[in-house]
């Protein structure tokens, strides 16, 4: 019992030490950094996170900068005939564009998955291609 008392003051530094060091948080909440994937608004009806959002402002931002575009500078629409022997003008490259950035992501996440670096590269080239030769 005594050697019990002479330990008992031994142990209450090493209980203060281990909560300091972090053993005091364990089961509590953590709190999380930023997250692409990480829902914007939880209790809405669709799952916004900030890669979706990001995805439609920059659709809607290149529409509404080809409508400018159309409305401003270009009036009669650039139309000309590019390698497809299609007839285009900027809104039908620009579809065209998201269309097959689209298929990009589908074939490359159905062949290789994750992660999406590389078909995002891909899809700039082709927006490029598309826009210049197209």
């Amino acid at each position: 019992m005594r050697k019990l008392l002479l330990t008992l003051p031994l142990l209450f530094p090493t209980t203060t030490l281990a909560q300091t060091a972090g053993w005091g948080s364990v089961g509590q909440q953590e709190e999380k950094g930023f997250s692409w994937t990480a829902p914007l608004w939880p209790d809405f009806w669709m799952a916004w996170t900030p890669a979706t959002l990001a995805v439609f402002v920059g659709i809607f931002s290149a529409i509404a900068l080809i409508g400018i575009l159309e409305g401003t500078k270009f009036r009669d629409g650039i139309e000309r005939r590019g390698v497809l022997g299609l007839t285009t003008t900027l809104g039908d490259r620009l579809f065209i564009t998201l269309l097959g950035s689209v298929y990009i992501f589908l074939a490359w996440l159905g062949l290789v998955g994750q992660p999406v670096w590389t078909p995002l590269f891909l899809s700039v080239g082709w927006g490029v291609f598309v826009f210049w030769k197209v």
